[in-house]
């Protein structure tokens, strides 16, 4: 059987940490800044943890074991 290929945008998207757990970048702060908060875009610079509902697709294109 031939080996599996990581989705190239997510691993461009997505880091492993050590205990696990998938972190991802938060939307909404790219473009339209100008209406949004300081404390707003501030919040949105932290990084973020993968939802459980969203963590098996994630690990499916990064190829990591269930």
């Amino acid at each position: 059987m031939p080996k599996m290929k990581t989705n190239s945008s997510a691993k461009k998207r997505f880091s492993l940490t050590g205990t696990g757990k998938i972190k991802r970048k938060c939307a909404f702060k790219s473009h339209i800044l100008t209406k949004k908060t300081t404390k707003q875009k501030r919040n949105l610079t932290q990084a973020a943890l993968v939802d459980k509902a969203d963590m098996g697709n994630v690990k499916r294109m990064l190829c990591i074991g269930k």
